[in-house]
């Protein structure tokens, strides 16, 4: 399986298998919800207690170009003029989009960024997952309780 369709998919970045999220779909109830481990290697889903702070900025980057397409996209097929309301309806156009979107992007950036720090192992059958340090069991067990 090729990197981008495993980002698409929401799989594991290290065996591109396993799914990373409990529920298969964005738009069900909990969709948020990440395995702790991957189902296929056993890599962990958070390397460290906070790790998904920084797909803020993924998330960030996936909308502003993703409007800039949109943008692109209207003026090419719609024009953009100052004459008439044509800007404003791109405005209520891309607002509807990115709503429609976000959880999709949202669960997206967490992939991305989780691909940053853990690399495809094509032998991760026979290597088990590197474990972390930065991992402090009681403190994850505290995050999951309050969730």
């Amino acid at each position: 399986m090729n990197y981008l369709y495993a980002i698409l998919t929401n799989r594991c970045p290290r065996c591109r298998k396993g799914r990373m999220f409990s529920k298969r779909y964005a738009y069900s109830r909990h969709f948020m919800k990440m395995n702790e481990r991957c189902p296929a290697c056993n890599q962990r889903s958070e390397i460290e207690v906070g790790f998904y702070y920084g797909s803020g900025y993924v998330s960030y980057a996936l909308t502003v170009a993703l409007s800039v397409a949109s943008f692109i996209a209207w003026w090419v097929f719609v024009g953009i003029s100052i004459e008439d309301n044509r800007v404003l309806w791109w405005i209520l156009f891309n607002a509807v989009l990115l709503i429609v979107l976000q959880p999709w992007l949202m669960r997206l950036a967490r992939i991305i960024w989780l691909s940053f720090f853990v690399k495809y192992n094509p032998n991760w059958k026979n290597e088990p997952p590197e474990e972390t340090d930065r991992v402090i069991e009681d403190q994850m067990e505290i995050i999951h309780q309050e969730k």
